[in-house]
């Protein structure tokens, strides 16, 4: 578990802000692993099979999965490169100075989830720093693949050394800002706190101040407040430095700095008064805000986190006014009840942000809670589905969760979050679904409990597609067998199902080329980017293809993937030693193809 060094606690509590404690923000754990035990536990490695993947030019370790201010422009990106530290203001903070052994060097920076194995930290290799920069703030975030998200976020959160040519707070920030807008707010904060205080530049402070705000805990502000106003001369800064006086029991100064903050503005700006009522909140506040949406029309970063901080409700159409990775901040948030986060986490899952078991846990407090609403007969149907005697009524339960939605994303979360539950079903040919049941298994990584349908699974189905991909030591295809699984099904699925194998190394040559020709896949198609990507994975630069599988991945939607680039993105995992991952994300593009 990470510990915050911001040393104040979320305004939620209470208590702890009227006697005055500092520690850290509650609720705001590491991300939790997203996959099972055993998920990439070391297995014998049979003899790769030929085939058009490229194969690493030095050894690769493995990489272990284990389950009111507007966002800056990209456009002022450019001016905050500078890196130089803002100087203190005339206050004498020596005495809370960190001892020399305790200051964190930018050469690393990063963090390790709780049961998350980090990413070597050299897994940037010797890209350039000025390069990476360019592809994360540039890269459309979220991405359309919950696997790529996976990796990604491990990537960018990892202890990792600091690339060339960057300042190394800045590229924290870069990591940060990519990962809030992927909607992973809680590894964003922990990669931001591990930069000392002492070592913030502009940017670091812009992104600060997103993290806090995502994470629903303004007085993450308040060790920077002061230093973040002297550095950027905005609203937002002066009005949290209004909202840490009140905070910390001084509601006069806060008054003070409150009004001065909010001069030149309308008294009803949503922005002002969200602000007073944090400020409220602290000891002796004393101040009644209402807050009404009515005028207002888009939902910004710090409309969102201040709201959700003091406890008032966002209405549900502001949502659409804002980018999806806040509905995914939305799910994070524990200070929400399970009710109100439940769809939102749905969502999350399917982009990489929720694990399986935390919708499992979420729902199971919808059902102690009594809530009468939706929520509660989809937690007694997961019920059901796990405790139930009868595997029969076992695979009712899983199929009214599946039959229970109507889109694409939605389909897909419930496969997520039955994955256990269907993991438990025994393998048999008098089974109904067992195509849905394999996916809803591997859409979690439950990859040895889906292997034990090889024998049940019809030659040429879905389940038969989706256990060639997840076979970890399964013998070669035969191209011929992927045109039978295009003649029965999808063509889509077809070519993701040949984009995999042929990235996997579960095809020779001639037969990848032979169903690449049939399925009009142009697995042999050179840019900049695929050569960006088969060059990263040659060299085992796992972090650098984690990021430039993502940029080959910018969409919501698997609709705008091409399989070419899923051959790469497969192919250059594999090489860089992340095979558990590349066969994931392989059996998802078959999943989710239309």
């Amino acid at each position: 578990m990470i510990i915050s060094r911001t040393k104040v606690s979320r305004i939620g509590f209470a208590a702890l802000l009227l006697a005055g404690v500092g520690m850290p923000a509650l609720g705001q754990d590491t991300p939790e692993s997203l996959l099972p035990p055993g998920f990439d536990d070391p297995a014998p490695t049979p003899a790769p099979a030929p085939g058009p993947a490229p194969a690493p030019s030095r050894a690769a370790q493995p990489i272990a999965p284990v389950e009111g201010v507007e966002l800056p422009a990209d456009t002022a990106l450019g001016n905050v490169a500078e890196g130089a530290p803002v100087e203190a203001v005339a206050i004498d903070l020596s005495r809370y100075e960190l001892p020399e052994f305790a200051r964190h060097s930018l050469d690393r920076v990063g963090a390790v989830a709780a049961g998350n194995a980090a990413f070597p930290a050299d897994s940037f290799g010797d890209s350039d720093g000025r390069f990476l920069q360019v592809l994360m703030r540039r890269m459309d975030a979220p991405i359309a693949s919950r696997w790529a998200s996976i990796v990604l976020r491990r990537a960018l959160m990892s202890p990792l050394d600091t690339p060339a040519g960057v300042n190394g707070a800045d590229f924290a920030a870069d990591r940060a800002w990519a990962l809030l807008r992927m909607g992973e707010a809680n590894a964003a904060r922990a990669v931001i706190e591990d930069v000392d205080t002492d070592n913030y530049t502009g940017w670091l402070y812009q992104v600060a101040m997103q993290a806090a705000l995502a994470s629903g805990d303004p007085a993450m502000l308040c060790p920077i407040a002061d230093k973040g106003a002297a550095a950027t001369p905005q609203r937002g800064w002066a009005l949290a430095q209004a909202m840490c006086m009140g905070l910390a029991g001084k509601p006069n100064e806060a008054g003070q700095l409150f009004n001065r903050a909010r001069s030149g503005t309308s008294p009803s700006d949503i922005d002002n008064l969200l602000a007073e009522k944090v400020l409220g909140t602290g000891a002796q506040g004393r101040r009644a805000v209402t807050i009404e949406w009515n005028p207002v029309s888009q939902l910004t970063a710090w409309r969102w986190g201040l709201a959700t901080a003091t406890g008032v409700e966002v209405p549900a159409d502001l949502y659409q006014t804002a980018g999806p990775q806040v509905r995914y901040w939305q799910a994070l948030a524990p200070n929400l009840d399970a009710t109100a986060r439940a769809s939102a986490a749905e969502l999350a899952a399917t982009a990489g942000v929720f694990s399986s078991a935390g919708l499992v846990d979420l729902y199971s407090e919808i059902e102690q809670s009594g809530d009468t609403g939706g929520g509660l007969a989809v937690a007694r149907d997961l019920r059901t589905a796990y405790t139930d005697g009868d595997v029969g009524n076992r695979i009712k339960a899983l199929q009214t969760l599946w039959d229970g939605v109507s889109t694409p994303r939605t389909r897909y979360a419930r496969l997520i979050l039955t994955a256990r539950a269907a993991s438990w079903i025994p393998a048999g040919d008098k089974v109904e679904e067992a195509d849905r049941l394999i996916q809803s298994m591997l859409s979690s990584g439950y990859e040895a409990a889906a292997l034990e349908w090889r024998g049940v699974v019809k030659r040429g189905s879905e389940g038969w597609a989706l256990l060639a991909l997840a076979d970890p030591g399964g013998s070669s295809i035969a191209s011929g067998d992927v045109a039978g699984f295009a003649d029965s099904g999808s063509r889509r699925k077809a070519q993701m199902l040949l984009a995999g194998l042929a990235g996997l190394g579960k095809l020779s040559a001639g037969e990848a080329q032979n169903a690449a020709s049939a399925l009009d896949v142009q697995i042999g198609g050179v840019n900049a980017w695929t050569q960006a990507i088969d060059a990263a994975g040659q060299r085992g630069d796992a972090a650098t293809v984690a990021l430039l599988a993502g940029v080959g991945m910018q969409s919501l939607s698997w609709d705008y993937v091409a399989p070419e680039a899923l051959f790469h993105i497969v192919a250059a995992m594999r090489a860089a030693g992340m095979g558990n991952y590349a066969r994931m994300i392989a059996v998802e593009a078959v999943t989710r193809a239309a």
